[in-house]
C-alpha cells in the first residue's frame, strides 16, 4: 500500500512536469505548422493575382503575428504551470 503511494506520487509529478513541457511543445508545432499555411496560402494567392501580392503579404505578417501572440500565450501558461 505504501510503496503504491509513493510510486503514485513520484509518477504524478515526473508526469505534470513532462506533460507541461509535451504542452508547451504542442504550442510551438501547432504555430509554425499554422504559420506555414499562411505563407503557403499567401504565395499561392500572389501567384494568381500579382497585382494584390502586397496586400496578401501584409494580411500574412498580420495574422502570423497573431498567431505568434496566441503561442507565447499557451507557453507562458504552461511555465506558470510548472
Amino acid at each position: 500500500m505504501l510503496l503504491t503511494m509513493i510510486l503514485q506520487a513520484a509518477a504524478g509529478a515526473a508526469l505534470g512536469k513532462a506533460g507541461i513541457a509535451i504542452a508547451a511543445a504542442v504550442a510551438a508545432f501547432a504555430a509554425a505548422f499554422g504559420i506555414s499555411k499562411i505563407g503557403q496560402s499567401a504565395l499561392e494567392a500572389g501567384a494568381r493575382q500579382p497585382e494584390q501580392a502586397g496586400h496578401y503579404r501584409m494580411t500574412a505578417i498580420i495574422i502570423s503575428a497573431l498567431i505568434e501572440g496566441a503561442c507565447l500565450f499557451a507557453i507562458v501558461v504552461c511555465i506558470i504551470a510548472k
